[in-house]
């Protein structure tokens, strides 16, 4: 069984906190601005090389993502 990690909320309240916009969250993990949309919509399980660099453009522990 897989575990599948959804994310989005978490990824969208750092975003905010840092008063980022998605393009700016895009652009300083190396995703497209759609991916982040995908992510924080939960329509992507962002896997976990994708959840480091959110959460090193974020400036938090990846575990803060993932609860």
């Amino acid at each position: 069984m897989q575990l599948v990690v959804l994310i989005g909320e978490e990824v969208k309240r750092w975003r905010m906190r840092r008063a980022m916009t998605q393009i700016q969250l895009a652009e300083r993990c190396g995703l497209s601005p759609a991916t982040i949309v995908r992510i924080e919509r939960n329509q992507r399980e962002p896997q976990p090389g994708t959840i480091r660099k959110l959460a090193d453009a974020l400036d938090i522990d990846p575990s803060e993502l993932t609860g």
